[in-house]
């Protein structure tokens, strides 16, 4: 049974949904993103783990608070929370930077990570992108400068769930109207408190220790794929999956494969 929780950070109460027992597993979401992209994974990994996702400041329904903050003190506090040493964390996006940077400021926190079209921290700016992509660059350019959240909102689902050079609206129905929910409700989020910034973690991949799985789409921009592959030969303990046909949220468009995966991913870990 999944509940919903809340858990103290600071000033912060981080809403969260809780279900099972066991290996506690702790899901990360994007930036586009809020818990509710992992209702799927939430469901069926509580038959088997203590799975969690939560609200990040100013997603979903987590307030922001007027203070500073870090990203992986919030992730801690809900391990505390759950009384975990350490978990299985699974973050997409913004979510795999913070599980990433988890694993080399508190190792002993980590069991496992699994890290679907994770962001790094310290990764250097794209050099140079396709006319296309430059083209929805400007498109995203003009509608901030307008302050045109709608269209805003609308761009970003065609970079990130359509995928920058697929048909805009590729993805319909149901998870393209939870996609503008959950990012529209971080557009319109007053910003408060400042997030100090992580040390760079892109020299350092090479000192993680846990096994981990790297995940992304073949829709994605071409730059994070490639930043997926190249991670995966990095870590010293890393296995790489790519899913064809999806872009920059696969465990929502493809439930199924993604879930399959993760499943052998995790398998291999109890054995």
């Amino acid at each position: 049974m999944i509940e919903t929780t809340f858990f103290q950070s600071g000033r912060a109460q981080l809403a969260a949904d809780r279900g099972g027992s066991g290996v506690p597993v702790v899901l990360l979401h994007a930036g586009v993103a809020d818990r509710r992209m992992w209702s799927n994974q939430l469901q069926w990994l509580s038959a088997e783990y203590c799975a969690v996702a939560y609200d990040r400041r100013g997603f979903g329904q987590t307030a922001h608070a007027d203070e500073p903050y870090s990203q992986v003190e919030d992730l801690l506090a809900v391990l505390d929370g759950i009384s975990s040493d350490a978990a299985i964390l699974i973050g997409c996006s913004q979510g795999g930077r913070i599980a990433i940077d988890t694993a080399l400021a508190h190792p002993e926190r980590v069991r496992a990570l699994v890290l679907v079209a994770p962001a790094i921290s310290g990764e250097p700016e794209w050099e140079a992108v396709s006319p296309s992509i430059q083209a929805l660059f400007d498109e995203f350019e003009r509608a901030e400068a307008n302050g045109d959240i709608d269209r805003i909102n609308a761009l970003e689902a065609h970079a990130w769930l359509d995928g920058p050079l697929a048909p805009e609206g590729r993805v319909g129905g149901a998870l393209r109207e939870l996609f503008l929910d959950m990012n529209g409700i971080a557009l319109r989020t007053e910003p408060r408190g400042t997030e100090e910034e992580p040390p760079s973690a892109i020299e350092r991949l090479h000192s993680i220790a846990q096994p981990a799985l790297v995940i992304w789409g073949g829709l994605d921009f071409p730059d994070v794929q490639q930043r997926c592959r190249q991670l995966a030969t990095t870590l010293p303990d890393a296995r790489a999956c790519e899913l064809a046909g999806t872009a920059h949220l696969p465990n929502l468009e493809q439930p199924t494969e993604f879930n399959r995966e993760l499943q052998a991913f995790l398998s291999r870990l109890r054995t």
